[in-house]
């Protein structure tokens, strides 16, 4: 709120608002531009705060022991991205109006308005929360699971696994966490719950020389959690051609709706927006509800299988467009329009790979977001979910990392390369066929993941 309401000052108040010649040319000062960078810096920290713990934080108000609320809290992973959804249509189609139209005051102060209300409404529900106790840090969790293993690589872990080192309490030693039961994996690690003389010298057990079998499965759990993180990359890479080369594509292509009216090609992400927003409720009424009836499962099918049904559809959208791409380049060579900058074909044939990529995250992100929810121990859930958004920023560091590679490739013995700054001189298609190869690789990699995954079991309630 305060980035947003910062961005609103910077547009509106004459001494901080840069001056702009009529030809749109602004000229900002030091100062202005230093205070416009904190805002945008500011409203960049409190997203990173909000977005990993927002989903979990609202999945932790449903009870997952009562059937009830549990069938629920799958919805709600569906109708929190929806929700999201909206606020991009919103911000993408009536909010930029107004920056154009308007003015950039009214445009920032808006959304900064909008989170006002919004953070009043949190803080005003804040008696009915179901709040759950903080278990300190993860990371410093995982890092004695990892030091107590090395410690004791040279001790045997006995087979009875009922002799690892537990809590006696029914309730586990870790605030806001379920015990785990022992799983068989990544055994190693099962070093750190062995007790041995040593670790009895004092009252309490030292935490970086002997770890609970609950604090040694919250290390397994990140760990098996990790290869099905990495097969989210390509998909967000292929999810990162929206704001790239999609937009490139759409340039070389016909933007005119009707005689007047042209639509920018970076707006056409709008419809990957309307997509998401018509999956969403086909999903969760009439897919779930059909699959329930044939699997019997509260959810219709597994996360595992949603996610991977995604990464099966993404590759479509890059044939989609790798397929445009081809028709767009014969109408360059049939009528020769290689100096041109755009050919006569309509760029709302572009709406189809736009539209599959929505069809796609509705798959796959949000079964993504509830499966690194479910999966992840219970005190870490929020550290599982911003994990899981991770993959959105390595899928375009990897996005931008093929171009390189492809350019440089392709450009050797003075070739005008696959995607040159003229793109009718160029082979874009080749790129796009590229990320679907990768993506069938990526498909058969995340079933062979899917399969050897090995579910965590909480056992006992929460605190």
């Amino acid at each position: 709120m305060q980035g947003m309401t910062l961005l609103t000052v910077t547009a509106s108040v004459p001494g901080l608002k840069p001056n702009c010649s009529p030809s749109g040319a602004c000229d900002p000062t030091e100062t202005q531009s230093a205070v416009c960078f904190l805002a945008l810096y500011l409203v960049a920290l409190g997203t990173g705060g909000i977005k990993p713990c927002v989903s979990s934080y609202g999945a932790d108000q449903f009870d997952d022991t009562d059937e009830h609320e549990k069938t629920h809290k799958s919805s709600f992973f569906n109708w929190f991205y929806l929700s999201i959804n909206v606020g991009a249509l919103i911000a993408g189609s009536i909010l930029v109006w107004i920056q154009e139209n308007i003015g950039w005051g009214v445009g920032f102060g808006i959304p900064a308005a909008a989170m006002a209300i919004a953070v009043v409404s949190f803080f005003s529900g804040t008696r009915l929360y179901r709040n759950q106790k903080p278990g300190g840090s993860p990371l410093t969790r995982m890092s004695q699971v990892v030091v107590a293993s090395l410690k004791k690589y040279r001790v045997q872990v006995p087979a009875d696994k009922s002799l690892l080192y537990e809590i006696a309490d029914g309730e586990s030693g870790i605030q806001g966490s379920r015990k785990i039961d022992h799983t068989k994996d990544l055994s190693f690690f099962d070093k750190a719950a062995v007790e041995i003389q040593s670790d009895h010298i004092k009252d309490s057990p030292d935490p970086w020389k002997l770890c609970t079998v609950t604090q040694v499965e919250e290390l397994k759990a990140i760990i098996r959690l990790l290869p099905v993180w990495a097969t989210g990359i390509i998909f967000s890479a292929v999810y990162s051609q929206m704001g790239s080369l999609f937009v490139l594509q759409g340039e070389s292509m016909d933007p005119h709706m009707g005689r007047h009216f042209e639509i920018p090609s970076a707006s056409l992400s709008i419809f990957d927006t309307i997509s998401v927003i018509f999956w969403v409720p086909i999903y969760d009424r009439i897919i779930v509800p059909v699959a329930r009836k044939f699997t019997g499962r509260s959810n219709g099918i597994t996360q595992l299988q949603r996610m991977g049904i995604g990464l099966f559809i993404s590759i479509f959208a890059m044939l989609s467009a790798g397929i445009l791409e081809v028709v767009r380049l014969g109408i360059v060579k049939r009528h020769n329009y290689y100096d041109h900058d755009r050919i006569p074909l309509s760029i709302f044939w572009q709406v189809p790979q736009y539209f599959i990529i929505g069809c796609a995250e509705v798959f796959t992100f949000i079964g993504q977001l509830e499966f690194f929810y479910e999966q992840a121990p219970d005190a870490m859930r929020s550290f599982c979910s911003a994990l899981s958004l991770t993959t959105v920023a390595l899928g375009n560091y990897l996005s931008s990392l093929l171009v390189t590679i492809v350019t440089d490739v392709s450009t050797r013995g003075g070739k005008r390369g696959w995607i040159p700054d003229n793109l009718n001189l160029g082979h874009l298609h080749y790129f796009f066929f590229l990320l679907a190869i990768l993506s069938v690789l990526n498909l058969v990699a995340y079933l062979l993941v899917a399969k050897w995954y090995t579910y965590k079991r909480p056992v006992g309630t929460l605190r």
